[in-house]
């Protein structure tokens, strides 16, 4: 399976290197003008793994992971739309903006591409992972999405790397996912410190 992370962002490399170092293929797909001189991308490239453009990487993935800024997620639509295969697996891991006018980043990506495979996952993490959990006490994300047969794949790959996969029920719910994430970085602003949900069944 080839797995393909769209964004330069900490959670990109972060999600990236945990999939390569369970020997998956991965390849990174940024935008023109990325700059890669950051100490992670570099160590990426000096370890000869794919640091490619959005089409690249989109055109020869099984599963796209999108865990770019807002202001590329259109691009990141627009690419997706041109390049990917009718089976390939959309993993949105964004959270859009914190308005109840604004559709979220999931129903955005399923207008913009037209694409039926969509899910959500990981976006509890927030693009700035690691850095905000560096105990690394963060074991779990959330996923929704309503294919039977793909969610277990997402379920799966969302093991692989090491988090509890919570299934939070079919592709609707991807609002309230984003809602979770805002509704901690609310709490988080008013602790002076980075807090975070976790699930307990009684």
């Amino acid at each position: 399976m080839n797995i393909g992370i769209l964004g330069g962002t900490n959670l990109a490399t972060n999600l990236g290197n945990k999939f390569i170092s369970r020997g998956m293929n991965v390849a990174f797909g940024v935008r023109e003008g990325f700059s890669t001189r950051k100490v992670e991308w570099r160590i990426l490239k000096m370890h000869n793994h794919n640091v490619l453009n959005y089409a690249e990487v989109i055109s020869n993935s099984d599963v796209v992971i999108i865990c770019c800024e807002n202001e590329f997620l259109p691009v990141v639509c627009k690419y997706i739309k041109e390049y990917s295969s009718p089976e390939m697996l959309i993993v949105d891991s964004t959270n859009g903006v914190n308005d109840e006018s604004v559709v979220c980043n999931t129903t955005l990506i399923r207008q913009e591409t037209g694409h039926q495979h969509v899910f959500k996952a990981f976006n509890n993490l927030g693009l700035d992972y690691p850095k905000s959990d560096p105990l690394e006490l963060i074991k779990e994300t959330y996923f929704c999405g309503d294919n039977t047969k793909d969610k277990l794949v997402v379920k799966k790959l969302i093991e692989l790397i090491g988090f509890k996969a919570i299934d939070a029920g079919a592709i609707k719910n991807a609002p309230l996912l984003e809602a979770v994430y805002h509704l901690s970085k609310e709490i988080s602003s008013a602790k002076a410190g980075d807090c975070h949900f976790r699930l307990m069944s009684v």
